[in-house]
């Protein structure tokens, strides 16, 4: 009786960790494409600024709440604007930022074939 006692209390304990963890590997994913406003180029994760540790709070409010990962990014979207979240979706505001790298990309390599490949 007593191993069964001990064994339930040990598979319940591991259980509520592993919601713990997964709801923690959730929450971190979250706040580390969320931008801290008030330091420059630090995610809200690293970031230990009143301003984040709300956002932190204001996470965990929202997850409790059964939002999805998309819902809290589009609460703080709606209230914050794009520049809030490190990885912007595409949309009309954003093209030149996803497309940017791609066309320096085909010109840099426009100009290193006509350097040596048509020299040749």
């Amino acid at each position: 009786m007593k191993f069964l006692r001990f064994f339930l209390i040990f598979i319940l304990s591991f259980y509520f960790s592993n919601a713990n963890a997964e709801e923690n590997d959730k929450r971190n994913k979250i706040t580390k494409n969320l931008r801290c406003l008030i330091c420059q180029g630090q995610s809200v994760y690293d970031s230990d600024s009143e301003f984040a540790n709300s956002l932190k709070i204001v996470v965990d409010k929202k997850l409790e709440e059964g939002l999805s990962e998309d819902q809290i990014y589009e609460y703080f979207k709606i209230k914050y604007g794009e520049w809030i979240l490190y990885d912007p979706s595409l949309n009309k505001n954003t093209y030149i930022l996803w497309l940017l790298p791609i066309l320096i990309f085909l010109i840099g390599g426009a100009i290193i074939y006509k350097s040596f490949i048509v020299k040749k």
